[in-house]
Order: structure tokens, then sequence, then C-alpha cells
């Protein structure tokens, strides 16, 4: 769809003709109007975003189309550059080699399931290279502007290969061997109703109690299970978790976890799952954090990318799911995949029980 924010973004494509036949041509101030050009192209990098996120209008082509402009914008007037012999070929090769790197591990990511989002570092690494590239075009004209320009090269190198070895790290666990024990890919609609029916009745029958920890879903989970009439049995509460103050106050979740793996975590959700079991005293626990949508509130990790952990006497065991839905299908099949898990562990421990018996 081509809202005001796809559109800005494609205006930095359309730009690239322009600027590359102003920096070839020689008219007077071609330079100075080429640099100009850039500068209002560049701006729009950020515009777009800040108007998608206020309007609700983050889209999937928004999304596609704004890493691959910036790239495709800096570039093309860098390689005309080289050409001119205002830059040297290679701070084009170093910038080009980033950009594949990572764009082989978006590749690799999308064949699992999984989406690489523009991380900060990213955003602070295109607006070096732009910022490097403006001072560029305009040392030809004035020409005190060159030992500026050679630093604003220079930082924009460094982060340039600061912010590809970021995403390496991040990601790595995309280059070594898939495990795909505890990943799904999931997609479906609001949650059977028989899961939570299900639930209560081995819970019920093994005397078993459940609470419930939630963050993305709201309330969505402890909502389904008591929707169960004389679910008062074995459901005992639960806390919605919504931010980290919240979660370390009422779930005991450790600041150091929350700080090194983030909010949205496997480890976040099996300690939310903990602190949930331990506060109420139950046999079961569920934890849900998980990124909704409709955008990632500035997060590296993607939109539908959801933990779910179950605690109980036997053990903490945890589930990473990618939905690929809106915000309420993905808070939906987050509940679904809670009820899934629940009802899973509360059958082994009846089980359990019965083999001991």
């Amino acid at each position: 769809m081509m809202n005001i924010p796809n559109a800005l973004t494609v205006s930095r494509l359309l730009a690239i003709p322009v600027l590359m036949a102003l920096l070839l041509l020689r008219f007077p101030g071609h330079d100075q109007v080429a640099a100009a050009l850039f500068i209002a192209f560049s701006l729009t990098d950020t515009v777009d975003g800040q108007l998608a996120r206020r309007s609700g209008k983050v889209s999937d082509l928004g999304k596609f189309l704004d890493p691959l402009a910036d790239k495709l914008f800096v570039l093309s007037v860098l390689i005309v550059l080289v050409q001119e012999g205002l830059v040297a070929a290679w701070v084009v090769v170093v910038i080009f080699s980033r950009e594949l790197i990572i764009t082989i591990l978006r590749s690799v990511g999308a064949s699992q399931g999984r989406v690489i989002a523009a991380a900060p570092l990213g955003k602070t690494k295109t607006v070096m290279q732009m910022s490097a590239v403006a001072l560029l075009i305009l040392q030809r004209p004035y020409p005190v502007l060159a030992p500026l320009a050679g630093v604003a090269v220079a930082v924009a190198v460094v982060f340039t290969l600061w912010s590809g070895l970021d995403y390496l790290w991040r990601f790595r666990y995309l280059i070594g061997p898939f495990d795909t024990s505890r990943v799904r890919v999931a997609s479906g609609a609001a949650p059977d109703p028989s899961l939570a029916t299900d639930l209560g009745v081995v819970l019920r029958s093994g005397g078993l109690t459940v609470s419930v920890a939630e963050s993305c879903t709201g309330g969505m989970v402890g909502a389904a299970i008591t929707d169960v009439p004389g679910s008062s049995a074995y459901f005992v509460g639960g806390v919605i978790a919504y931010s980290d103050e919240i979660k370390r106050k009422e779930l005991d979740v450790p600041e150091d976890v929350l700080e090194k793996f983030g909010a949205v975590s496997r480890e976040v959700a099996e300690q939310m799952a903990n602190g949930a079991r331990s506060r109420f005293g139950t046999d079961l626990a569920v934890g849900v954090t998980g990124i909704s949508g409709p955008d990632a509130d500035g997060t590296s990790k993607p939109v539908g990318l959801t933990y779910v952990a179950v605690a109980s006497t036997e053990r903490t065991s945890s589930t990473e799911f990618n939905f690929h839905g809106d915000r309420e299908s993905n808070r939906r099949q987050s509940t679904a995949e809670a009820l899934r898990m629940l009802l899973a562990e509360a059958r082994s421990i009846q089980g359990t029980k019965m083999k001991s018996a």
C-alpha cells in the first residue's frame, strides 16, 4: 500500500538517477545542488519511519523498501564519487561487503521463519554514511572541507564495520546449526475453547492448580481459563506484567536477565513462569512475552516473536514462536499456544502420578 511514509521511501530511489546526473554533469553550482538534494532526500529516511509509527501505518512494504532504499541511495552516489576520484574504491567495497553479508544473513533467517529487523546501530551507520557522502560532494567546490570529509569517511567506515559485527553477534545462532526443537512458526485464529475445557478437566482430576504471568497477551490466557465454569477450583490468579518494572517487582525477574536478554526472550518467559508459580504457590504456571505489533517498538526483534514458558513441579520449559498475523491474531495465537503447553504439562504430571501410584 503506497501511503505517505512509503512514498517518501520511494522518493529516495527516484532521486538516485537525478543525483548521479548532477554529479557527472558540469555546470555552475552542480555539486551544491547535488549536495542539497542528497541531504534533503536523506532526511526522508528519518521522517518516513516516524510518520509510519505515529500514524500506525507500518507496513511490510515499508519494512522491505526502507533498508533497500538506504543502501541503493548511498552506494549509487558513492560509486559515482569513486569514478570522480573523490573517494577511495575500498570504502565502497567495505560498505558493499557489509550490506551483502547482512542480506545473506536475512535470507538465512527468512528460511528459518525469522525476520531480522533493522537495529538501532544500523540506523546510526546509515546516518554516518550519509553525512560522509554529503561532505565528499561538497569538498569539490569547497576544498577546505576535504580534511573533514576524510574524517567523516573514517567514522562512517568504523560504524559500518561495527554495525556489521553487531548484526553477526545478535544473530550468531543463524550461522551455526539450527535447532528447531524449541522453535515453531505458528498460524491460526482464536484459541479453541476446548483447550481451556480440556485443561480444566486434567487440572481438576489431578488436583492441580495453575497461575499465569502475561505480558503481550494482557490477561487473555487467564480469561480463557476462567471462561470455563468451575475454574476457581484450579485457577489461583495471575499477573499482567506489561512493564519491566512489574516483571521485576511482582515476578522477581532479575534486572540482569532483562538487560542481557531483553523483555522478549526465552529467559524472561521462564523467569516469569517461575515467578508466578512461586508467588501463587501453584503446581503449574505459564509465562508469555512477545511482540504483538503493529511494530517492534524500536527493538531489533521481529513482530510476532513470542516466548511461552511453563513451570511445574517437574521442570521449566519454553518454546519460541514466530507468528505472522496482525496484533490481535498474534495475541490470540500466543494464548492458544500457552493453553496447549499448559495442557501438555498437566497431562505429563498426571501421567507421572499414575505411574508412581
